[in-house]
């Protein structure tokens, strides 16, 4: 099983539905699970939380809707994926054939104990599903030019990959890939 997350601010372009389309051919045959970023949806949650001055449990919850709006996006976009909230959901679409959007459910992700922080954004939990599903590659596609030469932590340092990632994939079984969009859809 493959866990791609698909980075928000992909949708500022047609790189999305590239994107898309490389996920639906590349990947044919295999299990795959999309991870959505939240994109501009979740820019408006930090830009309102700055102004409102609300508690980072009501910012995630805003920001995990945001991956649910964009994983309506991705739908929309390919309508033979199928979305799934819950972690037991996945494997039934998967066990169909289906290519799957994660739209993430609030009330399972709070109760694995996922802190509601910035440190913690759909990098993270498309680590976290990648362990809790057992895949075996993790790969996060972004918009940002990916120096193949950085550790992880450098990647987090220079916040392309949020400063939680390298502890969700710390000892995990998967492997892990970061990659720019351009390189993904070529």
């Amino acid at each position: 099983m493959i866990i791609i997350k698909l980075g928000g601010s992909l949708s500022r372009s047609d790189v999305l539905v590239n994107c898309l389309d490389a996920v639906e051919k590349n990947c044919q045959g295999r299990a795959v699970v999309i991870v959505p970023g939240g994109g501009a949806f979740a820019d408006q949650v930090r830009l309102a939380q700055q102004h409102w001055q609300f508690d980072d449990t009501t910012a995630h919850h805003m920001a995990l809707l945001a991956m649910q709006q964009m994983a309506l996006l991705f739908k929309g976009l390919k309508h033979g994926f199928a979305i799934v909230h819950t972690v037991s959901a996945i494997q039934e679409q998967l066990n169909r054939q289906k290519t799957v959007i994660w739209s993430p459910d609030i009330i399972e992700l709070d109760n694995a104990g996922i802190q509601a922080s910035w440190d913690i954004t759909s990098d993270s939990l498309a680590a976290w599903l990648a362990k809790t599903l057992s895949a075996t590659e993790l790969i996060l596609i972004k918009s940002a030019g990916i120096d193949a030469n950085l550790s992880l932590q450098q990647l987090a340092e220079q916040q392309i990959v949020d400063k939680a990632f390298c502890d969700f994939v710390a000892q995990a079984a998967f492997t892990t890939r970061i990659i720019n969009a351009q390189t993904w859809t070529e």
